[in-house]
């Protein structure tokens, strides 16, 4: 059973690709500025949980409540809205756009929102800002660090004042220093703004920002309350 009180939640999820079980009834749960890490070995079904509970790919079986709205009971359109809205996101290797500055890779969830550009961009400066990335601002992504670009990365995935953001492997490519510096900046921010964050890593010390850990094993899920 889905807490109450969640923002996002699952229960019984299965998703199977061809013969292989990706994930086995697994059940998730987050509130409001909550930070969870979902952790677990590589190829246990934690990113596919991360993938379903975004919308990106819909489970065999199983429901999905998002802010007291069923995921499964939206269309494509109502899913995709809610993906450039109200979730963020953050990957590895932060996938940002190489031909644009990076104010203007930043501002883009805005733009695409039909926010105008001056708005949208004075808006992603306060976020690099935020994050410590505005010096770079003028510049291409392949002109910043691995650092630099991953703070770029949150500072978009959280333009949008999102209610839920989902980082995978978000320091996968980063150095140790750098990795942590990224962690803090990620989760000070969210918790500030009272964002959700699902966090997806196999790294203890990564998890070690969150507030609980679920993981992932063979596809079902154990929710790990953290003894302080």
């Amino acid at each position: 059973m889905i807490p109450d009180g969640s923002l996002l939640g699952a229960e019984g999820l299965h998703k199977s690709y061809g013969s292989n079980s990706a994930l086995i009834g697994a059940e998730f749960s987050i509130h409001p500025g909550e930070v969870v890490a979902v952790m677990g070995p590589s190829g246990s079904g934690k990113s596919t949980l991360l993938h379903c509970l975004a919308g990106i790919v819909a489970p065999d079986a199983g429901t999905i409540t998002y802010a007291g709205r069923e995921l499964s009971a939206m269309n494509d359109a109502q899913r995709s809205a809610l993906r450039r809205s109200e979730f963020g996101f953050v990957f590895q290797f932060g996938q940002l756009v190489p031909e644009l500055t990076c104010l203007e890779n930043v501002a883009l969830p805005l733009r695409l929102n039909g926010v105008k550009r001056k708005q949208a961009e004075a808006t992603a400066l306060a976020w690099m800002t935020r994050l410590e990335v505005e010096d770079i601002a003028a510049q291409r992504p392949g002109e910043a660090s691995g650092g630099q670009g991953q703070r770029v990365a949150i500072a978009r995935a959280l333009v949008t004042s999102p209610r839920v953001v989902f980082a995978d492997e978000p320091t996968g490519a980063l150095d140790t220093l750098n990795g942590e510096l990224v962690m803090q900046l990620l989760t000070e921010a969210a918790r500030a703004a009272s964002t959700a964050v699902v966090l997806v890593t196999h790294e203890a010390r990564v998890a070690a920002f969150s507030d609980r850990e679920v993981v992932v094993r063979d596809g079902r899920t154990q929710d790990m309350e953290r003894i302080v």
